[in-house]
């Protein structure tokens, strides 16, 4: 019981984090149509960004982490008008292309500005450890979860009594009729991009908060962003949040429970995603979309 409870908790956290990065890819879905395989090197970006900001300038870190998050906001408006608005009418696998060549881009880099040696971060989430029900839980895992769900309710009530969130469901929901209201969709698609960068970050340092350091693998995370989002939906918020949970406590317990020459805790979502593509590829709250010819 007391390992149940430390591996469903610790799932939960990672679960909780992923979902944060999966919102990000799910909002630039619903904007724009794009699907962004760069979603994993922006928060690698964030991560890098608040460790130069407090480990290599000396910036108090609250607001060395406010900066690193301003920052990635402006690379993602950067990206979406200099890489990915100039592809607006051009083929969907044209786009796709640019994202896996922005992926590339990004990585190189941050291996080109901070090198591909691991850094020891700096500790923003308490490291002790409390027992819960037995099972005894880092705190930082427990902040990551709470941080993670106030960010989601901040995000909500932007959507919807913002008036850019309200542009932004319109925008989701129908561009035509959104233009024909006097919405500025490329304004859109530039908050969109700007949120995507915003939550990977958060992600990101969370990361790297509890894993006591930043190094390429961060950006792997990112990969988990595919099944948790095949598996909410493309186009469903909620989906991404759910995704997230549920992933983050598979792989915990794949991890946890079964053997590990195998390697089942990195390789369970993956499988999970095929599953979900053969069975239900519009995922469990994706809107389903039947094209008739």
């Amino acid at each position: 019981m007391d390992r149940f409870v430390q591996l469903a908790l610790s799932g939960i956290a990672n679960g909780a984090i992923l979902a944060l990065v999966a919102l990000g890819f799910v909002l630039i879905y619903k904007s724009s149509d794009v699907i962004n395989f760069a979603q994993g090197e922006l928060l690698l970006i964030g991560a890098y960004l608040t460790y130069a900001m407090v480990e290599q300038f000396g910036i108090w870190w609250p607001a060395g982490v406010v900066f690193a998050v301003i920052l990635s906001a402006v690379i993602g408006v950067l990206i979406e008008q200099l890489v990915l608005r100039p592809m607006i009418g051009e083929p969907t696998i044209s786009v796709i292309m640019v994202t896996i060549g922005l992926s590339s881009l990004l990585r190189a880099i941050t291996g080109a500005i901070w090198g591909v040696t691991p850094r020891p971060a700096p500790q923003f989430l308490p490291t002790d450890t409390v027992t819960i029900l037995g099972a005894n839980v880092g705190v930082d895992r427990l902040w990551a979860f709470g941080l993670a769900i106030a960010l989601f309710g901040i995000l909500t009530l932007f959507f919807r009594y913002s008036r850019e969130g309200i542009a932004m469901r319109a925008v989701a929901d129908d561009q035509q009729a959104a233009l024909s209201m006097g919405i500025s969709v490329k304004k859109v698609w530039a908050v969109a991009w700007a949120i995507a960068a915003i939550t990977a970050t958060v992600g990101g340092i969370l990361l790297m908060s509890i894993f006591g350091g930043v190094s390429g693998t961060i950006g792997r995370v990112g990969l988990l962003v595919f099944p948790v989002v095949i598996l909410g939906g493309l186009d469903s918020i909620p989906g991404a949040i759910i995704g997230g949970l549920i992933i983050g406590l598979l792989q915990s317990f794949a991890g946890g429970y079964l053997p590990p020459e195998w390697g089942m805790g990195e390789v369970m979502p993956f499988i999970i995603l095929l599953f979900i593509l053969l069975v239900r590829p519009y995922g469990l709250f994706g809107q389903r979309i039947i094209e008739r010819v």
